[in-house]
């Protein structure tokens, strides 16, 4: 019998947060109003896409009663049309090096609230109510896919291993085909590239419920 990957972990949001700091902090010496690959944001927009939403999934798990039906009701908006909504914003004058902060921080909240909340504990997502793992695993694809978008824009190299792809494509994508490269699989299950022979998805959504 084929083992199953393990489950997704505090420890893992560490260290892809812990990767994604040390990447981007090799480049706050660039552009980051350029627009990032793939999207219609610029790299900076997507940085705090990012950081919003590791702050977003911690800010889930936190109250004594996490809520099942909707999300916290913090003010979201977005700081020109078309770019994402958010709460989270960094200081302009703090520039990419403060930016970069502000991600290490909203990821350091996350872990935390992952590795205290009791595996019981469940919590609202449009893509289905969720529990500590699987909040972690959201707030590492959201890190690994738009690392992926910022490379090419910012110029540094990014591939994250086999087992942390594993991992969230197991608790999050179950359609996704397990004979595949893992890396290829997880860009392909989110709508970035083909995997041959399937096409690029136009559309794509992960699973929050627990397997």
């Amino acid at each position: 019998m084929q083992n199953l990957p393990g489950p997704v972990t505090a420890d893992d949001v560490d260290a892809v947060v812990a990767e994604a700091v040390l990447a981007l902090s090799s480049r706050v010496d660039r552009d980051w109003r350029v627009g990032a690959s793939g999207l219609t944001w610029d790299c900076w927009e997507t940085v705090e896409h990012v950081a919003d939403d590791l702050f977003a999934y911690a800010l889930q798990l936190a109250p004594k009663r996490a809520p099942l039906t909707g999300y916290l009701p913090v003010v979201c908006r977005a700081p020109r049309p078309g770019a994402p909504l958010s709460t989270i914003f960094g200081e302009p004058d703090a520039g990419p090096a403060g930016l970069v902060q502000v991600l290490d921080g909203c990821g350091g909240l996350l872990s935390s609230l992952v590795r205290t909340a009791a595996p019981t504990v469940r919590a609202y997502h449009p893509y289905g109510v969720s529990d500590p793992a699987g909040f972690a695993a959201m707030g590492i694809v959201e890190v690994l896919v738009h690392l992926h978008d910022l490379a090419p824009a910012l110029e540094f190299d990014w591939a994250p291993t086999d087992e942390i792809c594993d991992r969230v494509l197991h608790r999050l994508f179950p359609h996704a085909p397990t004979d595949t490269e893992r890396w290829p699989t997880l860009l392909w299950a989110t709508g970035r590239t083909e995997l041959p022979p399937r096409p690029r998805l136009e559309s794509w959504r992960w699973r929050g419920e627990p397997r």
